[in-house]
């Protein structure tokens, strides 16, 4: 069988949405991944630690033959934040050849209980924002203006939770900060509400004794900020599949992850007609199948996420607006 890297080209990959907006006079293209959970020393699990690092390796060699403009993540880089993970990433982005830009995801960063010592936010942003700039970021890429947000925490705040939540300085800085940028495209860890009803309803349908993840706090403000500056596109990551999802003006895309199924990535190129978004697998069908099944018998609420997934993949594209 074919593998997705072999496959290559840029319309390989199943369509999950032709937006109208972003749209942009230079074409630009983006890898959005998600929850990488990249583990060298643990194995099992519906996240299959074990082929982590070949998974991180087939988006990277696969994004390089796309000639990207920057390799974006939406956070949860490490299983929990362990230092020797962070080292084995950082070797694999060695070999990417456009810039990387991450956002913190909950196991990223410092949580009460952890066994080792996990990095302090400030080290996170030095490996993976732009120099010099910390949480939340600006960067542009191509024609893109990328804002990058920590909705994850700190040793300050959501340490003792999973749940996400925009801070009010974040908040300041991006109603500073919206009015001046062309073409914004938000990073966020944690999903907002409508993301979190689509699981509320395959929980009634399907499954009840299905457990709903943390969810973002007080996101009232953020979507009201949004919607203020008509921001058209938000990444987010942290349910382990790829959806999508409207809070008035904003379109929200849920990242799949590289780590369990349905294992890939998303290709996003904008253009002057609007703006394409991908799924590219990053394993084969035999890997497809094994995580179909190590997550679907994993927990009831693994199996309820897993028929999410399935069901999403099967409306595909989730979105058509052009």
């Amino acid at each position: 069988m074919v593998s997705p890297v072999e496959r290559g080209g840029p319309t390989s990959g199943s369509l999950m949405a032709r937006l109208r907006r972003p749209r942009t006079e230079e074409r630009t293209r983006l890898a959005v991944v998600a929850d990488p959970h990249l583990s060298t020393r643990a194995e099992g699990s519906s996240k299959l630690f074990e082929h982590t690092v070949e998974s991180v390796e087939k988006a990277i060699a696969d994004a390089n033959g796309r000639n990207v403009d920057a390799m974006v993540c939406v956070g949860d880089i490490t299983k929990d934040g362990e230092p020797w993970n962070y080292g084995r990433f950082d070797e694999l982005l060695a070999d990417l050849d456009a810039p990387f830009y991450a956002v913190p995801g909950n196991h990223d960063v410092p949580k009460d209980g952890d066994e080792h010592e996990t990095m302090p936010v400030s080290a996170f942003a030095d490996r993976y924002a732009p120099p010099g700039q910390g949480f939340p970021f600006h960067v542009r890429v191509g024609s893109l203006d990328l804002l990058g947000l920590n909705t994850a925490g700190s040793r300050s705040f959501l340490h003792d939770s999973h749940e996400g939540l925009v801070t009010d300085d974040q908040l300041a800085w991006l109603a500073e900060r919206l009015p001046e940028v062309g073409t914004p495209v938000v990073l966020a860890h944690h999903n907002l509400p409508a993301m979190y009803g689509q699981l509320r309803e395959q929980r009634d349908l399907a499954e009840p004794d299905m457990f709903v993840p943390p969810e973002l706090r007080n996101p009232e403000p953020f979507i009201d900020l949004l919607n203020e500056h008509d921001v058209s596109l938000l990444f987010t990551g942290h349910l382990h599949m790829p959806s999508a999802a409207r809070e008035g003006s904003v379109r929200e895309l849920m990242v799949p992850t590289t780590c369990s199924f349905p294992q890939g990535y998303l290709l996003v190129e904008a253009g002057p007609e609007g703006t394409d978004v991908r799924f590219v697998p990053v394993t084969d069908f035999a890997g497809t199948v094994r995580a179909y099944r190590e997550r679907s018998t994993d927990s009831v609420t693994a199996r309820g996420l897993t028929g999410m997934a399935a069901a999403r993949l099967a409306q595909f594209p989730l979105v058509e607006e052009r």
